[in-house]
């Protein structure tokens, strides 16, 4: 079986180094993310009519990096790695060695984006509309950075793209880092951006991202191994679906809302 599969070559999780500083493809992904989100926000801020400065971009997006990183690092401690938090408190800062959680990032940027839009006297879903169309190419960079370390791989499978992490055995397995990169980062991009631009009721493109990520990672947790100290649950579920389902009825919520309710959405709104 060996012979007809790629063999992951077991990439070095470090860029590039800067004396003593070793720079991680994980945390370049990160900035990455971030940088495309500076240009876009900046650019759509400069249209007329946007209801955005620059200095209101510069300060939503060091809220929502705050909110990614914390959120991220504590959601994947307390959701994924409580017992290894037990036994040494200090690997819930050890994030040069990777570990984030979506789901916690995602509550992370939540609170961040209540803050900010509590202090700029904008309604929650103006600035999350405007922020969710910035997330997916960061998401994406993720991907490719969990796949560049060679973990977070899929299942054991028999298809012919199967690759064999050899951290995995000797099975070839779902790349399944790319399919979340094909999902959460291309094809998300593409469809909140879509929305973007056809000016979309307010709250729909919110909606859209809730619904169209927990769908996608839900499906493609089917084909990603499960942490083996979590294991399923009711034999079927992982904990990466169960804390998206939450993340679709929300969504799905959102959008009837959008379109039926649109008044919850838009009252005492002020802009800039």
């Amino acid at each position: 079986m060996s012979d007809s599969h790629w063999v992951f070559p077991g990439f070095d999780p470090i860029a590039f180094q800067l004396g003593p500083l070793a720079v991680h493809w994980y945390g370049l992904m990160y900035l990455l993310g971030f940088v495309f989100a500076w240009w876009m926000a900046n650019r759509r801020a400069a249209q007329p009519g946007s209801g955005w400065t620059r200095d209101q971009v510069s300060d939503v997006l060091f809220y929502g990096f705050l909110g990614v990183i914390l959120g991220g690092r504590l959601g994947y401690v307390f959701f994924y790695q409580f017992d290894t938090f037990l036994a040494d408190p200090l690997y819930l800062i050890k994030i040069w060695t990777g570990g984030m959680s979506f789901h916690g990032g995602l509550v992370g940027v939540l609170v961040a984006l209540w803050l900010f839009a509590r202090k700029q006297k904008k309604t929650f879903f103006a600035v999350s509309d405007f922020i969710a169309p910035l997330i997916p190419f960061g998401l994406g960079a993720g991907r490719i950075g969990n796949f560049i370390n060679g973990e977070l791989w899929g299942r054991v499978t028999e298809v012919p793209w199967g690759i064999i992490f050899p951290a995995a055995g000797a099975l070839p397995r779902h790349p399944s880092q790319l399919y979340q990169f094909a999902l959460e980062g291309v094809a998300l991009l593409l469809i909140l951006n879509l929305a973007w631009r056809l000016k979309a009721p307010r709250g729909v493109v919110s909606g859209l991202f809730l619904l169209c990520y927990g769908l996608f990672r839900f499906m493609v947790e089917f084909v990603r191994e499960p942490d083996a100290h979590l294991g399923v649950y009711l034999n079927l579920f992982s904990m990466g679906q169960l804390l998206s389902m939450p993340m679709m009825v929300a969504g799905a919520i959102m959008l009837w809302a959008a379109c039926r309710r649109p008044q919850w959405f838009a009252n005492g709104e002020k802009t800039a």
